[in-house]
C-alpha cells in the first residue's frame, strides 16, 4: 500500500493505461472503417479518413500526456507545470492545422483522379488549389496561436502592414518568385507534364513541378532544371506540346540530267502525300514544288503536317515518306543527286592541230 502522497504514481498508471487503450481501440476504429469505404465508390470518405488518422493518434498522446502533466503539476511545486494549458491549446490547434494540410493534400489528389461524373483537373490547377489551402490553414492557425498566446491579432497584422514594406525591399527576389508563380498560374502558359523550351533561355524539357519560387524543368539527358518563376515574366517561352500537328519540311535533289522527269516525280509525291492516311490534307497547307537551280541538283521540297504531335511517331512517318520519296524517283527511271564536279581538260591532239595549221 503507497504512502496517501503518492497516490498519484497510481493515477499517472490509470492514465497511461488508459491512453494506450484508447489508442488502441481508435487503430481497431479507424481499420474497421477504412475496409468498410474500401466497398463504397465514393472517394472521398477514404480521403477524409486518411486526413483525421494520424492527427487523432496524436491528439490522444497529447491527451494523455497533457492529463498526466496535470497530475504532476498538482503534486508538485515546480513552475515550469505552469505552462500547460497554453501548451495544451497550442498543440490542439496545430493537430487541427495538421489535419486539414492533409486532407487539402487529399484533395489536391483526387482533384487529379477522373471521378464517376466529374472529368480530372489538370495538375497545375490541382496543386494550385493545394498549395492555396494549405498556405490559407498555415496562416490562420498562426494568428489563432498568437491569439492563443495573449499577442493581439490586429497589432500583429498592423506590424506586418509596416514592417512588410521592408520585408518586400529585403526579399524582393522571392516575392519576384512567388508572383512569377501566381502569373504562372493565372496565364497558364504550360501545365506540369508539358513539354517547354524557351529560345531565349538554355531551358528545354518537361515541367515536373511548378512550386511557389522555383519550376522544375527535366531535361531530355534526365537532369532536373530548377528555373525561378520570375524567369519566366522576362523570356519567351514554346510549348510544344499544344501544337496540333508537326511538319515536315524537307528538301530533295535531283541529278540535271533528270530534268524532264522533275514535273512527273513532283506530281507523284504530292499524289503519294494526298493518299497517306497520317498526313493532315484538310486543315493545313501542303506544297510539293520544284524550287531551286543548286550547284549539283535540281532541288523540290515537300512542306507538309502528320496528324499525330508524338515525337517518336512523328519520327517513323517521316521516315516512311523519305523512303517513299525515294522509291517514287526511283520508279520514274532518275537519281537523287550528290555534289559533284566537272573538270574540263583541252584535247592535246586538237591543240597540235591548230599550231599545225597557225605555222
Amino acid at each position: 500500500m503507497l504512502p496517501k502522497e503518492y497516490a498519484w504514481v497510481i493515477q499517472l498508471f490509470i492514465v497511461v493505461l488508459l491512453t494506450l487503450t484508447l489508442n488502441y481501440i481508435a487503430k481497431r476504429f479507424f481499420d474497421r472503417l477504412a475496409q468498410r469505404f474500401e466497398r463504397t465508390k465514393n472517394q472521398w470518405d477514404d480521403t477524409l479518413l486518411d486526413a483525421a488518422r494520424k492527427p487523432l493518434g496524436m491528439l490522444i498522446w497529447l491527451v494523455g500526456l497533457f492529463w498526466a502533466m496535470d497530475i504532476v503539476r498538482a503534486n508538485s511545486d515546480v513552475d515550469l507545470f505552469d505552462a500547460v494549458e497554453p501548451v495544451r491549446r497550442i498543440a490542439v490547434i496545430a493537430m487541427m492545422a495538421w489535419f486539414m494540410i492533409r486532407l487539402a493534400a487529399g484533395l489536391e489528389q483526387q482533384l487529379m483522379e477522373p471521378g464517376p461524373k466529374r472529368r480530372p483537373m489538370d495538375a497545375t490547377t490541382a496543386q494550385a488549389v493545394g498549395k492555396l489551402l494549405k498556405a490559407s490553414v498555415l496562416i490562420t492557425a498562426l494568428l489563432v496561436m498568437l491569439q492563443t498566446l495573449g499577442f493581439s491579432v490586429s497589432g500583429v497584422l498592423a506590424f506586418g502592414g509596416v514592417g512588410g514594406i521592408a520585408v518586400g525591399f529585403a526579399a524582393r527576389d522571392l516575392l519576384a518568385n512567388f508572383f512569377g508563380a501566381l502569373m504562372i498560374y493565372l496565364d497558364r502558359p504550360f501545365k506540369v507534364g508539358d513539354w517547354v523550351r524557351s529560345p531565349d533561355k538554355n531551358i528545354e524539357g518537361t515541367v515536373e513541378e511548378i512550386g511557389w519560387r522555383l519550376t522544375r524543368v527535366r531535361t531530355f539527358d534526365q537532369r532536373p532544371l530548377y528555373v525561378p518563376n520570375a524567369t519566366f515574366a522576362s523570356i519567351s517561352v514554346e510549348n510544344p506540346s499544344r501544337m496540333f500537328n508537326r511538319r515536315i519540311y524537307e528538301t530533295v535533289g535531283i541529278r540535271y540530267q533528270d530534268a524532264e522527269q522533275m514535273a512527273s516525280i513532283v506530281e507523284a509525291v504530292k499524289q503519294m502525300l494526298i493518299e497517306h492516311d497520317q498526313i493532315e490534307t484538310d486543315n493545313q497547307v501542303l506544297i510539293v514544288s520544284f524550287d531551286n537551280y543548286g550547284p549539283s541538283s535540281l532541288d523540290f521540297f515537300v512542306y507538309t503536317f502528320t496528324k499525330t504531335i508524338n515525337w517518336v511517331r512523328f519520327h517513323e512517318i517521316k521516315q516512311e515518306i523519305l523512303l517513299k520519296v525515294y522509291e517514287i524517283i526511283r520508279d520514274h527511271g532518275a537519281d537523287i543527286a550528290f555534289p559533284t564536279s566537272t573538270l574540263h581538260l583541252p584535247d592535246p591532239i586538237q591543240i597540235y592541230k591548230d599550231q599545225a595549221e597557225h605555222e
